[in-house]
């Protein structure tokens, strides 16, 4: 693939180390409501969906539905597990230097929704360079692994499909992003990733921020 017109970031796991924050947040929520699940757990089914896809796997499972503020609920614990501050994920600021000096432009394409990415990327010192290229889920009509806010976000940014690069780390995001015609590299730096299913989806995989210089501007 010659060099990307643009690329696309997935937010928590890629530019934000949160993926084991939320996920230990949500499944707190979901073992009190009677849905016993360890973090990991929570994070190896759940990863990439959005909080709306969640609900309909565990009131299936449940048999139940869960109570009307559950939303509610755990975005207040996420507040509040947030105030001890987020981290980038290391390097990917200097990825996105790169890119700038190269005159590449980038954006965000995630499953949450514009309140949790602004305070996580806010935390994080990154959504001053973001706050205009957030693309949700929240404004599509289905979520991933469906492409579809992949393909807002090349639309709105004046891309075709072909031209741009995902980068994510869950079987959803690249599942999307396959489906939405682009080339997806999955980062695989945490420990309960699932290397074979992601490979097998379709990703190239890398395990550092300072590996992906070379995959995008590779001439192979």
């Amino acid at each position: 693939m010659r060099t990307p017109e643009l690329v696309i970031f997935d937010c928590d796991g890629v530019l934000v180390d949160t993926e084991r924050l939320t996920n230990r947040t949500l499944a707190g929520l979901l073992t009190d409501l009677g849905f016993p699940i360890t973090g990991p757990e929570c994070q190896k089914r759940f990863m990439g969906r959005t909080l709306e896809a969640v609900q309909e796997i565990v009131e299936e499972e449940l048999g139940r539905k869960l109570p009307n503020d559950w939303l509610d609920q755990l975005r207040a614990r996420d507040v509040e597990s947030f105030k001890a501050g987020i981290s980038q994920v290391p390097g990917v600021a200097q990825v996105m230097d790169l890119l700038d000096q190269r005159g590449i432009p980038y954006c965000v394409g995630s499953s949450g929704k514009y309140e949790k990415m602004r305070a996580t990327l806010g935390s994080s010192g990154l959504l001053p360079r973001l706050e205009d290229r957030l693309f949700s889920s929240q404004d599509c009509e289905q979520g991933k692994p469906a492409p579809d806010v992949f393909l807002l976000a090349a639309r709105t940014m004046g891309y075709g499909p072909e031209t741009c690069v995902v980068i994510e780390d869950s079987l959803p995001g690249v599942l999307a992003g396959r489906a939405a015609g682009m080339k997806v590299f999955a980062y695989v730096a945490d420990p309960v990733s699932d290397r074979t299913a992601l490979r097998h989806a379709g990703a190239t995989l890398f395990e550092n921020m300072s590996e992906l210089p070379d995959l995008l501007f590779s001439k192979s």
